[in-house]
């Protein structure tokens, strides 16, 4: 047995594991289910983690974790892919515009992501975490934001 090192997203019921940390490619993102929620994930070339809601405010569509990270102003944001709005990854306001057409807020669930260590063989994938189905749809937000 081996310690490996697990992402883990806690959306208001405790950590849970969504993948191992080398899996994550550094300005990637990946989608997970945890705790009912569509969670898009992402590790910055520097080795940050953030996790935010994988539903794009602007289109509906669930494709935030398709996104491009970079900074705006040295703020870490990610770029989703439908319209190109730039969201701030530590608080989830859009950088562009502070609400959608349709007069909602421009922002994207924000949740504790950490780096746990976990027992194992290092090719066992963390239990807990599945794939988001893109008909999933979350429920409220789990904190406000500024």
């Amino acid at each position: 047995m081996t310690a490996r090192r697990v992402v883990e997203v806690d959306t208001g019921g405790g950590w849970t594991p969504v993948c191992a940390y080398d899996d994550l490619i550094p300005g990637r993102g990946v989608a997970a289910l945890v705790g009912g929620h569509q969670v898009a994930v992402f590790r910055d070339r520097a080795g940050r983690l953030y996790a935010v809601g994988n539903r794009d405010p602007f289109s509906g569509a669930y494709v935030v974790s398709r996104g491009l990270l970079g900074s705006r102003d040295g703020v870490p944001v990610v770029v989703e892919p439908m319209y190109h709005r730039a969201f701030d990854l530590r608080s989830g306001a859009c950088a562009d515009e502070p609400e959608t057409p349709g007069g909602g807020p421009a922002t994207l669930p924000v949740w504790p992501v950490r780096l746990a260590c976990a027992a194992g063989p290092s090719g066992d994938r963390p239990a807990g975490a599945t794939a988001a189905p893109s008909a999933d749809r979350p429920s409220a937000p789990p904190r406000e934001h500024p």
